[in-house]
């Protein structure tokens, strides 16, 4: 059985066509940038507004830790 057929803490992921778990992997994107992937991909079965949240506070990060900008 693979690691992607297991999920704990629900199933928003694995009813997706493609987890993005493995989006993320195969193309090498950074932490931050999955981060924002991964909670825009599963707001609307989880955590709603709060995914929104986190994913801006996440660009804002990118934002200041890689662009220098506030």
């Amino acid at each position: 059985m693979s690691s992607l057929d297991v999920q704990e803490g629900g199933d928003h992921y694995k009813n997706m066509a493609i987890q993005p778990v493995e989006f993320i992997a195969a193309n090498k994107i950074q932490f931050l940038d999955g981060c924002v992937i991964k909670r825009v991909c599963r707001h609307r079965a989880k955590n709603g507004a709060e995914d929104i949240r986190k994913a801006i506070h996440e660009l804002n990060l990118i934002l200041e830790l890689e662009y220098g900008q506030k």
